[in-house]
């Protein structure tokens, strides 16, 4: 019972870290998720949860995107890093308190996006990026790349950028649409790409309109289904879990009975919520989503 309690302590709005996932309202944190396509995952310590908007990332947190899914996670110095679909996006090292924003960070798999914004352009920061093998030292504004298996690439967008694999003299990339490639283990010449080209690697990395993504302060919610008891909502919720969807459960009360809602919050429209609802219809034992907000 103590554990069941536990389960849904967060929905009752007792406590406001479920399982040591933070979602501070006090300070900016060094870095938030700000935008999910689901499926994705968060894994601190060795324990995976599903990837929520207001996660506060810490060093050492890795994020897994599935099949079609998307992060989008804000840094403090006025960075967005994007994650593409069947990534794994790793926080080596996140620091403010000093002067200069420091962070390191390893695509380990997938492609991603750095952009600065226009409020962050000005802010000292030192950052690296490693997609697999390759190191990329972050001193331009926007770039994209993308780690296969013995293929790398780092596209540079606009900026400049200092990248090169280990036990190699790093080589700068600073006109835009350049980039470094490695296969096999062997660096190529660098290359400089099409817009047409770019277009479609950013597509990879974006947030898709009318795919169901939550955001951060989205206010609608799709109810998923409702159970008489706690155990028949934790089997429903610990599934949605486990596949990478953030479900909560709501208790509520019908009558002189307790009903247990299980649901997904922050769906920033109710065309969003629409899709993800189309989405889980007919999965998990769902049968008649609904949307509230």
């Amino acid at each position: 019972m103590k554990a069941l309690l536990y389960r849904l302590a967060f929905f009752l709005g007792c406590v406001a870290v479920l399982g040591g996932f933070s979602f501070s309202a006090q300070a900016q944190p060094a870095a938030s998720v700000e935008g999910v396509q689901m499926p994705a995952w968060l894994e601190r310590n060795g324990r995976r949860t599903p990837l929520l908007p207001g996660m506060e990332l810490r060093a050492g947190d890795q994020i897994f995107t599935g099949a079609g899914s998307r992060a989008l996670v804000r840094l403090a110095e006025g960075s967005v890093v994007k994650l593409g679909e069947n990534g794994t996006l790793r926080f080596t090292r996140i620091d403010r308190t000093g002067e200069i924003f420091k962070a390191a960070l390893g695509v380990l798999q997938g492609a991603f996006r750095f952009t600065t914004e226009l409020i962050g352009q000005t802010r000292r920061r030192e950052i690296d990026i490693r997609v697999a093998q390759v190191t990329a030292g972050i001193r331009g504004t926007d770039l994209w790349g993308r780690g296969l298996k013995d293929n790398e690439v780092v596209c540079l967008i606009e900026g400049e950028i200092q990248v090169g694999a280990e036990g190699e003299a790093a080589q700068t990339l600073n006109q835009p649409l350049q980039f470094y490639r490695r296969t096999d283990g062997k660096t190529q010449p660098i290359g400089v790409i099409d817009v047409k080209q770019l277009a479609d690697w950013a597509k990879q990395t974006e947030i898709e309109e009318g795919k169901g993504a939550a955001r951060a302060g989205g206010r609608f919610s799709v109810l998923l289904a409702g159970a008489p008891d706690q155990r028949s909502a934790l089997g429903l919720y610990d599934e949605l879990r486990a596949a990478g969807y953030p479900a909560e459960i709501l208790p509520r009360k019908d009558g002189g009975q307790v009903l247990y809602l299980i649901r997904i919050r922050q769906l920033p429209t109710r065309a969003e919520a629409q899709a993800l609802a189309n989405q889980l219809k007919g999965r998990f034992g769902i049968t008649e989503p609904r949307i509230s907000g």
